[in-house]
């Protein structure tokens, strides 16, 4: 099982099969909305998901974990961000694309939604963040897929490491 968590013991647990669909659907949207330096932090802490090449069952972060920034405007920014990107991945944005119908991948991002909804950055535990520095943020773009790599972690997107 992989744990993505939320504020106040809120959890999405999936399962192996799960959690790929989660982040792939979730790449497609965070690819086409990134624009600025939090955005891309976000990105590499979504490749650093891929189970094809962290381990099965061992990826999954909690929000309390993440740098929301210092700021109250900063932090307000980083989770209208992620709730554009959650919003943008349940309109299916680009599921035509994927070699598999995304199934419960719905049902999860509204799961995940409500819990970022609820969830307020000024709790977010200091100096415990799980999100990439600014030298290790996702910049680059896989040619082929269109999302953005893995890249300073390794040279390949969520769909290359899958074999897609």
């Amino acid at each position: 099982m992989n744990v993505f968590g939320g504020g106040d013991g809120q959890c999405l647990e999936m399962t192996n099969g799960g959690t790929a669909v989660f982040v792939d659907v979730l790449m497609l949207a965070v690819s086409a909305l990134a624009h600025k330096p939090w955005d891309f932090r976000f990105a590499a802490l979504l490749t650093l998901q891929d189970q094809s090449v962290m381990g099965r069952g061992v990826v999954g972060f909690g929000l309390a974990e993440l740098d929301w920034g210092v700021t109250p405007l900063e932090r307000a920014a980083a989770k209208d961000f992620l709730l554009r990107v959650l919003d943008l991945a349940l309109s299916r944005h680009r599921w035509e694309e994927l070699t598999y119908e995304p199934a419960r991948a719905e049902g999860h991002l509204r799961t995940y939604r409500a819990m970022v909804e609820e969830f307020d950055p000024e709790s977010a535990r200091a100096g415990a963040s799980v999100l990439p520095g600014p030298q290790e943020a996702a910049m680059a773009s896989c040619v082929r897929h269109r999302v953005l790599d893995a890249l300073p972690f390794w040279q390949a997107c969520v769909f290359c490491t899958a074999g897609v």
